[in-house]
């Protein structure tokens, strides 16, 4: 029988390839001993049954094949919120965290806002910007009905009655109501892109774009117009060397006060525009 504590290290030298080996490991021993990280000091003497072995072996198997962390467990913590995840949507990432800050901000002050977030996926952004305003309307939609399905049990779970979900692509769904505040984090890669190696696992739908990459980009400036109310702000997530084209993207739109903001490593991640009318 092997004890958690030794479990632990033999994960970490398994793992050793991946610059997170340490909270890989630890991630993976506390997803299969249904414990939190800080848990996981205490269980250190505790002896593996055999079905727990045989789970972190095949865990640590797909982690070493670049699998996310998140697949395998099934979780992922975004805006101090635990997220389910699964393949059919993208794993939230913590920069994307920027674009719940911009939409907060875009409705501060502002009683029973009315917030609009495309391409939901796992309903992350959505549910943060639920969750902190109580008082808001938030509408998310995806073209993909798993996303959505997973959404749902996201909001339940999370925000209980305070999202109304629909599907569509973009704007489709949104039907002719104005928002005050729009979110997207849309697909931005280009599909020759050498980053979608280390993506592989991800669903190529939510990260490909189009052959310029900027596609769905264009799509969900121009069509901010019509869907924000007067003051609105629409604000999207997008690639650290796309700021320029999406400026000039929201520029064309008519969109005013089109601020590029740079996430904490220091980088263009998310670009806020205002509707004038």
């Amino acid at each position: 029988m092997m004890r958690a504590g030794d479990a632990l290290l033999g994960l970490r030298r398994r793992l050793a390839a991946s610059p997170s080996a340490a909270l890989d490991a630890e991630l993976l021993l506390a997803g299969v001993l249904g414990c939190t990280r800080a848990a996981l000091a205490a269980q250190s003497g505790r002896e593996l049954a055999p079905s727990e072995a045989a789970a972190l072996d095949a865990w640590a198997a797909r982690r070493a094949a670049g699998e996310p962390i998140a697949y395998l467990t099934g979780r992922r913590e975004f805006w101090s919120l635990e997220f389910e995840v699964t393949p059919d949507v993208l794993v939230p990432r913590p920069e994307t965290e920027l674009l719940v800050e911009l939409a907060l901000a875009a409705i501060a002050g502002i009683a029973r806002p009315s917030v609009l977030d495309l391409g939901t996926g796992s309903g992350a952004v959505a549910i943060a910007i639920a969750h902190e305003r109580p008082d808001a309307a938030v509408l998310a939609t995806d073209a993909s009905a798993a996303a959505l399905a997973l959404a749902a049990r996201n909001a339940a779970r999370l925000v209980p009655g305070r999202l109304r979900l629909a599907q569509g692509s973009w704007y489709e769904a949104a039907g002719e109501s104005r928002f005050h505040a729009i979110t997207a984090n849309p697909p931005y890669l280009a599909g020759g892109e050498p980053a979608l190696a280390a993506l592989a696992h991800e669903p190529r739908e939510a990260l490909v774009a189009g052959p310029l990459g900027t596609e769905a980009l264009a799509a969900v400036c121009a069509g901010a117009p019509a869907r924000l109310a007067p003051g609105g702000r629409l604000c999207v997530e997008h690639g650290a060397t796309q700021d320029a084209a999406v400026r000039a993207m929201m520029a064309a739109a008519g969109l005013t006060g089109v601020v590029a903001h740079r996430d904490l490593a220091g980088l263009p991640r998310a670009t806020c525009g205002t509707a004038t009318h």
